[in-house]
């Protein structure tokens, strides 16, 4: 099928790439010029484990292509998706101004027959909103010509899109029209022989789904890490009592572990926008603010523990182990570690830290900065520092030489921030231990 794709973010991209390689021909448009060169140079702008090959491959064999050229992508299109940003409003709302102005975009160009589908994260009766975009920009021409708008969100992990997207758990589809469902269908069966993973809704509820299920994860967290600060109050290990909730089929182990706060693009901004979406409609979403507050308040529980440590933190150096907001990602929007680092600059401490693909991020966010060393390595950033601090969990960190690192910090402390080292381990080897609700946050070595 010939599908366009308006925006090369995480979910344009991902989804162009991975329509290509079952044999689409897929056009990406974006307005950022300087972008569209890259990709037709085969850089990627993103870290995304499998993405860059699937790119190279695809565009190589001409079924992906890049422009900033609106009317080449909507020209000839069965399928026009809608992948731009929804950032966060100052009042919490999505800004939809970039889907709407791909939807002026979509009218103007508009020369035949097309299904629109709204991949983007957009808060419900966004819809209702495009389609009466295009159809007021077709009437400025004079122009009457049939369209369809399709709600079809994305459920992509941030480090595991390319498996979400070539084998997903669920297809979702709001939509009222036959016709607009059938070529869905169509475009999905390669992704659906296994077995029927497409569930069709009507689109308010399809919108609803996206930012419902986001809120719910992000509540399980929150919730596990409010046990953890329970835990720690009352001398219980965290992780035991995971295991022990975990086990039960109605809780299961997925995002039931605690550490410090989530981040990324998407938790953080959707549920911000459906505490505002439920509230503009006469709902007061109490669950929902209570999960924001705690994964705030999160944030700086690694600083608070720091400070409990050392008292003053003023002219300490810090190790920190993990910038991007999870692992296999170098995406640091909304991430506990710039919570961290920003508090440790403020109380007069530096930082030296390390991660394998957010560097580079880091350097872009920050600059230049004399208590900022961004280090080649994990044990380089251990040179000279008084306390190490692990913010992300990259497997490449679950296992280190602790006793190294005891000999090379000035003050043998480690603060993990995401529960990875057993304890005693930790301790055996002369270090004090502070995790997340592990009930030994006090404890150090004789």
């Amino acid at each position: 099928m010939r599908v366009t794709i308006f925006g090369t973010g995480y979910v344009g991209l991902v989804t162009g790439a991975c329509l290509a390689e079952v044999g689409n021909e897929v056009t990406c448009v974006d307005v950022d010029a300087a972008k569209v060169a890259r990709l037709e140079a085969g850089e990627i702008p993103i870290f995304e484990p499998g993405l860059d090959v699937l790119v190279r491959d695809n565009h190589a064999a001409g079924r992906l292509r890049f422009t900033t050229s609106a009317a080449a992508g909507v020209a000839g299109a069965q399928l026009i998706f809608i992948a731009v940003g929804t950032p966060p409003d100052e009042d919490g709302s999505a800004d939809l101004s970039h889907v709407l102005a791909v939807a002026r975009t979509i009218g103007a160009e508009l020369a035949e027959p097309v299904v629109v589908v709204n991949k983007s994260t957009v808060p419900v009766g966004t819809a209702d909103r495009v389609r009466a975009t295009i159809a007021a920009a077709l009437a400025e021409r004079g122009a009457s010509i049939a369209f369809d708008v399709v709600s079809n969100p994305e459920f992509l992990k941030e480090g595991d899109a390319v498996q979400d997207c070539m084998r997903p758990d669920r297809i979702i589809i709001g939509s009222d029209s036959a016709a607009a469902v059938a070529r869905l269908r169509m475009l999905y069966a390669p992704f659906n022989r296994n077995h029927d993973r497409i569930v069709i809704m009507d689109v308010r509820s399809a919108e609803l789904t996206k930012y419902a299920a986001n809120a719910m994860l992000a509540t399980k967290i929150s919730f596990m890490n409010e046990i953890a600060a329970i835990a720690e109050q009352v001398g219980a290990d965290v992780e035991q009592v995971r295991l022990g909730i975990g086990s039960d089929p109605r809780i299961g182990y997925h995002f039931i572990y605690p550490g410090a706060g989530y981040g990324g693009s998407c938790f953080p901004k959707d549920v911000k926008a459906l505490e505002h979406t439920a509230r503009s409609h006469g709902a007061e979403p109490r669950l929902l603010s209570a999960v924001e507050a705690v994964n705030e308040a999160q944030k700086r529980r690694l600083f608070a523990l720091l400070g409990r440590h050392f008292g003053e933190l003023a002219g300490c150096t810090i190790a920190v182990w993990g910038l991007a907001f999870k692992p296999n990602t170098d995406d640091m929007r909304e991430a506990p570690s710039r919570t961290l680092i920003e508090q440790l600059w403020a109380a007069g401490a530096r930082v030296r830290a390390y991660d394998p693909e957010a560097a580079a991020e880091t350097q872009r966010l920050y600059g230049e900065r004399d208590d900022l060393a961004l280090c080649p390595d994990a044990y380089a950033a251990l040179e000279g520092a008084d306390a190490l601090v692990v913010v992300t969990e990259w497997k490449m960190f679950r296992s280190p030489d602790f006793e190294r690192i005891a000999r090379m910090l000035r003050t043998p402390v480690v603060f993990d921030g995401r529960n990875i080292f057993d304890p005693a381990t930790v301790e055996a080897a002369g270090l004090a231990y502070y995790g997340i609700g592990r009930g030994r946050s006090v404890r150090r070595p004789d």
